[in-house]
């Protein structure tokens, strides 16, 4: 009786793996073991940004309120704090879009926002 060596088995799970290092440069995309490094490494980066970039989004958010807000002689937190005194519950990403694309109504924003904090 022959050995069972677990050919396909095997064969498939570095076929999966070469597959993911596809585009990768040089070894890493054709040497299973140089390939599984580098896979398991971009797998690692890949789990850590995506909880990187939401915060790297948050800042830029704030960033852009912070700019709106500046222009017409309020702060950031001044802003927030008289938004959450009147009950506007809009997060700071469609409050970033609205500085950049609908610049009416962010300052009515702003002006309600100015109300709740001379109150």
């Amino acid at each position: 009786m022959s050995r069972a060596i677990n050919g396909t088995v095997s064969r498939k799970r570095r076929k999966k793996v070469i597959r993911m290092a596809k585009g990768f440069r040089s070894v890493r995309s054709r040497v299973f073991r140089k390939a599984r490094e580098s896979v398991e490494k971009a797998l690692l980066y890949a789990y850590r940004d995506r909880r990187t970039r939401k915060r790297d989004f948050r800042r830029l958010w704030i960033a852009r309120i912070n700019a709106a807000v500046r222009a017409d002689g309020l702060t950031y937190s001044q802003f927030m704090h008289g938004l959450k005194k009147a009950n506007v519950e809009l997060d700071r990403k469609v409050l970033s879009d609205m500085a950049i694309h609908n610049e009416q109504s962010f300052k009515s924003l702003m002006d309600t926002a100015r109300a709740q904090l001379s109150v």
